[in-house]
């Protein structure tokens, strides 16, 4: 049986889109991919530490012609990074932020590969402080809002209470369908939109929701926003969620009316027994890249 992580493809095993040379040097490339395969808080399903590698070998079956943008975006030069772990969350957020900080001190678009959705407070504060005013907009099935889980204050469960500690310009969610009650007092100081009032055929909580937004915005995409039967492949799945087509949709028009400065992609638990998953991660990335350089072309 065909292993989901090093399975076949064309390309370069390891490269996103299995790119050649030409379009991989770090120093040519304006797009850096940077793999962080720490599950180390996870609290349900553990093996979201595979994903990074189960999406970047999927991408490797990827056209790399977009069809709705009329782009080849990998022409921009993508460069798959070293993959980053650590022993301990401490050790993992030192090491991710000093490394995104690298990249984007080197005018690198960076987009971020989990592993669980702890990794994103050390990306994210990077960007902060290269870009001084940052809304970030989570697309999240959890509110992620807790102050601390098993005690662990840099848990999965908690990534979001950490960020809103930032000096940040806003914060935004969508999507959101399963939190506790004691995370109501920090759900204060988000903008939520819960899955349940997405229902309006009119769409019009998209707008809502970027009249929230600052003009530059940091996305942190958690594959469990999407409809479970969609995306089974997450730590911790919870039933409904996005379709496609709408996530796709909204992210379009966040791109075009904000100016997207980064993004991460978090909660991948590859499944031997399905693929389709893994896939459908490496392929949401490359259309939000080509959102984000169509806009800007």
């Amino acid at each position: 049986m065909q292993d989901p992580i090093f399975g076949q493809g064309t390309g370069i095993s390891g490269r996103y889109g299995g790119l050649p040379d030409q379009f991989f040097h770090l120093k040519d490339a304006q797009i850096v991919i940077l793999p962080v395969p720490f599950d180390l808080t996870t609290t349900y399903q553990h093996g979201t530490c595979h994903g990074p590698a189960a999406l970047i070998e999927a991408s490797r079956n990827m056209e790399l012609y977009d069809i709705e943008t009329s782009l080849e975006v990998y022409k921009k030069g993508i460069y798959t990074a070293p993959a980053i772990s650590a022993d301990t969350c401490k050790q993992l957020q030192s090491d991710l932020y000093q490394t995104v900080k690298g990249f984007l001190s080197a005018k690198k678009f960076v987009v971020t590969v989990g592993g669980e959705h702890s990794i994103s407070y050390g990306a994210f504060k990077a960007h902060l402080e290269q870009f001084k005013s940052v809304s970030i907009l989570q697309l999240d099935a959890h509110a992620d809002l807790q102050d601390a889980y098993e005690g662990n204050p840099f848990s999965h469960a908690s990534v979001m209470a950490r960020i809103i500690e930032l000096p940040l310009s806003s914060a935004v969610a969508v999507g959101i369908r399963s939190m506790s009650a004691e995370e109501l007092e920090n759900q204060q100081h988000v903008h939520t939109f819960f899955s349940h009032e997405l229902l309006d055929p009119s769409f019009d909580w998209m707008e809502k929701a970027i009249e929230k937004l600052g003009e530059n915005v940091y996305l942190t995409f958690d594959l469990d926003v999407f409809d479970s039967s969609l995306m089974p492949s997450t730590g911790t799945p919870e039933p409904g969620g996005l379709s496609w087509d709408t996530a796709l949709h909204f992210i379009k028009k966040v791109v075009k009316k904000r100016r997207l400065v980064g993004f991460d992609v978090v909660e991948l638990l590859p499944n031997r027994q399905n693929i389709a998953p893994d896939y459908l991660a490496a392929k949401l990335i490359y259309k939000i890249l080509s959102y984000k350089f169509k806009a800007e072309a």
